[in-house]
């Protein structure tokens, strides 16, 4: 079997890629028998130069490969027919600036395997970006905070190499005696809270951050039964969250009363109750003046995100009361970081833990005869121009009568 590194061709440009040339030297000591090349690239963070001289062939032509590992979606005209692709494809939600990817993979006989349905059998997922988003968004939302107060100044993330260097950065900080609330329970949360703990920043319970004052900066970590409850009084365990989110509603304001600095490392489902809306918002007791929305679900569960942010410009202000936008060094702003890709700011670090994951989950899959049903589970088309029984739910929208 062939692989190919595909370069990323969408605009703006992601300088990641699934396979850094070290984590490509161990694929090829652990299966021997795979032919891997490498397509020529000008953007990505690891040269052509460094593959080559890991050992892999850099080509201008991956026509020859039976699988093709890429990042974000392909653009539809340089799809190659009859074959089997990895990368993001965003249409597993109905997403309508993709449907013509999606009816175009399906034209040309394309087995399309979406890095979102790389999943356990339970569904949750294998692989991802989501920790280095956790990084990069905490990192972004102290660097807004002192953009916003003019008391510090810390370089743009994408402009550092390493983790580490983002945590050097923020080492060098002093901040005030903050709140801050981080929420979730996955790798975006992973990823923040690391950034925290390099700082040093000391971490309490519910309880104590909610009714104490202190000297010192502190976090507190929540997750959905801190701040949602059943709206019959009932205290169930969070699976019930899940599967009955509309029993639910929020109890995040009391959060909100205390929290300073607010970092979204949740996943949103649908039909779950928003953590405060922008009539919270405009409540006199409602604190918190700085958000790093990591998860960027836009005008929904944190109400401040009424837009997406790029990497060249992050940041922007939230006026409550207008329910706009204004400049986030407005003193009545909430100040919003809300960039919807920020694993792109540290291309290097990604790349390498993405691989690690995709070498342990899905290339085993190939020469296992998919024993634990991983391939099976993630594809969506068939070789035949068909979605899989999994993805019939997508028909109408490939219709686009949905």
């Amino acid at each position: 079997m062939k692989f190919g590194i595909i370069k990323e061709r969408k605009n703006p440009p992601d300088r990641r890629v699934v396979f850094s040339p070290e984590k490509l030297q161990e694929f090829k000591k652990q299966f021997p028998e795979a032919e891997i090349v490498v397509e020529s690239s000008d953007i990505r963070v690891f040269s052509d130069e460094a593959y080559k001289n890991s050992g892999f062939e850099v080509t201008n032509d991956v026509a020859d490969c039976d699988v093709l590992l890429g990042v974000k979606e392909v653009p539809v005209d340089e799809l190659i027919p009859n074959k089997k692709y990895f990368y993001f494809s965003h249409t597993i939600k109905k997403q309508p600036y993709n449907r013509k990817l999606l009816k175009a993979m399906l034209e040309k006989n394309i087995e399309i395997y979406d890095h979102e349905t790389i999943v356990k059998e339970n569904g949750s997922r294998l692989i991802g970006f989501g920790r280095y988003a956790g990084i990069v968004g905490a990192y972004n939302g102290f660097r807004a905070i002192g953009l916003a107060n003019e008391t510090f100044k810390l370089p743009k993330a994408e402009n550092l190499d390493s983790q580490q260097e983002l945590i050097d950065e923020l080492n060098k900080i002093s901040l005030p005696n903050f709140k801050i609330l981080l929420t979730g329970s996955g790798k975006v949360m992973k990823g923040a809270k690391e950034m925290l703990d390099a700082m040093n920043i000391r971490k309490v319970n519910v309880e104590a951050y909610l009714t104490e004052d202190f000297t010192e900066a502190v976090y507190c970590l929540v997750d959905v039964l801190d701040y949602n409850k059943r709206k019959d009084g009932q205290e169930l365990d969070k699976y019930d969250f899940y599967n009955n989110p509309e029993q639910y509603e929020s109890s995040f304001m009391r959060f909100a009363k205390v929290t300073d600095y607010f970092i979204s490392g949740h996943f949103y489902g649908d039909g779950a109750p928003y953590l405060f809306t922008r009539e919270d918002a405009k409540h006199p007791e409602f604190k918190i003046k700085y958000v790093a929305d990591v998860s960027c679900d836009i005008d929904g569960p944190v109400a401040c995100t009424i837009r997406p942010s790029t990497i060249a410009d992050p940041i922007f202000g939230y006026n409550p009361e207008t329910e706009s936008e204004i400049d986030f060094k407005d003193e009545k702003a909430i100040v919003v970081m809300a960039v919807d890709n920020l694993p792109c700011e540290l291309p290097k670090d990604a790349s390498e833990g993405f691989g690690e994951m995709f070498l342990e989950h899905v290339i085993p899959a190939f020469y296992n005869n998919d024993k634990d049903g991983i391939l099976e589970r993630a594809k969506m088309t068939t070789s035949d121009g068909k979605l899989t029984e999994r993805y019939a739910y997508l028909q109408d929208y490939v219709d686009g009568k949905e």
